[in-house]
């Protein structure tokens, strides 16, 4: 399934990082839910720093609290500044970056003080194009490291529970308990993979902010070895640049008493994670795509963690069968006309209708959403028909494309079915049309 893999993991290079004390009531409450938007997997919630409301990426998969995408929220104001160099997933060099001490962040009810923020200064790092909402950050362990949190996927919210014996009693109850361990403060869990009938036990990073469903280094276990039905895909970006890899499908997938059938498996490539810092043991990471299908909870304090299926469970998977990735690339304003309905007119109790005057049109203007190709998979339906990178779409089966959002036609190109696909796109000033199959090739 194609996804928005970003900040997966972060190297600092120039700093030792320390413990951050994480979020803790502000009232002497049980609990406090915050609703969160559901984009490709992926969990977008409402924080504010020094006072000023951000969205963030809620991500497990890294321990610290990143910011970027400022440029339209300059009246945040950052706290004790200092340069430093980032590094992290994908082939390319480090990018500087700033940190920041003593930031106040609050969400609904919960507090952190003197929080350690980072900041990626380069404004082509911009996640909000790719997800189609402005996204302004990524928070990390801080979020999960004091309370029991409860992700749940159906309801969209998550649940700071406060860590009692009463609390996690009640969760003891409802959820499957699965062992995890936590390590440079992110959560690692033992699993199995299935691949050609063989069985292959796996320790994995648990990242909610990764939207596939399973990532497996072939480097790190000899076992690991990508099925021959694969094809190459551009997995996502990360800080020092794109992420290359394969897709295939693998027999199994085993968590605790959880069994899925024929996941879709991402296969990075080597050099897109030679700057990561592997915990031993380590072989890849399970994503969005398998904890959608749970409510899910972190005891990041004693170290388990809680599955209970949702109704996505039985959920087929399924990927992006186009080979087009899409991004938003801005706005324009697009004229639209209102239909105006006249009320008749009574005179001495007779009704009269002009018939001039009983409809009209009225004209309005109104920022939509330019889409565009960003990325194109080699030999991939799309690309075979004609398609090209920089394409800005202009209709998709005869439907304005700006009538979707980025996630609807993200969703429409993930389609089960091998359904026929009607692009029309703006290339150099002309308008082109294309068509291709979504063809299942794994």
């Amino acid at each position: 399934m194609k996804k928005w893999i970003f900040l997966l993991f972060l190297f600092i290079s120039t700093l030792s990082i320390s413990a951050q004390g994480g979020f803790r009531f502000e009232k002497e409450v049980n609990k406090i839910s915050i609703p969160f938007k559901l984009i490709n997997n992926l969990v977008f919630i409402p924080i504010n720093v020094n006072g000023v409301e951000l969205t963030f990426l809620l991500d497990s998969g890294v321990k610290e609290t990143i910011l970027f995408s400022l440029e339209e929220q300059s009246d945040v104001s950052l706290k004790n500044i200092e340069k430093i160099t980032l590094r992290g997933l994908g082939s390319e060099e480090a990018i500087d970056g700033l940190k920041s001490v003593g930031n106040q962040m609050e969400v609904k009810g919960m507090k952190s003080s003197n929080h350690l923020l980072y900041v990626i200064v380069d404004q082509n790092f911009n996640l909000s194009s790719h997800i189609g909402i402005p996204v302004n950050g990524v928070i990390g362990s801080s979020f999960f490291i004091n309370n029991l949190i409860e992700i749940n996927y159906d309801k969209r919210k998550v649940f700071f529970y406060k860590d009692s014996r009463r609390n996690r009693r009640r969760i003891e109850r409802r959820y499957k308990k699965v062992p995890i361990t936590l390590e440079d403060a992110k959560p690692y869990v033992n699993a199995n993979v299935v691949i050609d009938s063989e069985l292959i036990p796996t320790k994995l990073l648990i990242d909610v902010g990764n939207s596939d469903a399973i990532w497996l280094f072939q480097n790190a276990n000899h076992k690991i070895k990508v099925p021959v039905n694969n094809f190459d895909d551009y997995l996502g970006k990360g800080f020092s640049g794109d992420v290359e890899g394969k897709r295939a499908r693998i027999s199994e997938f085993l968590i605790s008493d959880f069994k899925f059938i024929k996941p879709i498996v991402a296969f990075p490539d080597s050099s897109s994670i030679k700057h990561v810092t592997m915990v031993p043991g380590r072989v890849g990471s399970i994503g969005g795509e398998i904890l959608r299908r749970f409510s899910v909870v972190f005891d990041y304090q004693n170290e388990f963690l809680y599955l209970k299926k949702n109704r996505r469970y039985f959920a087929p998977f399924v990927y992006n069968k186009s080979g087009i990735e899409i991004r938003h690339s801005g706005v324009q304003w697009v004229k639209e006309t209102v239909q105006l309905r006249a009320f008749p007119i009574t005179v001495d109790h007779v009704e009269i209708n002009d018939d001039k005057k009983a409809t009209g049109l009225k004209y309005k203007f109104q920022l939509k959403p330019v889409f565009e190709i960003a990325n194109l998979r080699k030999n991939s339906p799309a690309a075979k028909c004609g398609l090209l990178k920089g394409d800005v779409i202009i209709s998709i089966n005869k439907n304005i494309a700006y009538k979707y959002s980025l996630e609807q036609i993200n969703s429409m190109l993930r389609s089960e079915e091998d359904k026929w696909i009607t692009i029309e796109v703006e290339r150099d000033h002309q308008l082109l049309k294309f068509r291709f199959q979504l063809i299942d090739i794994l």
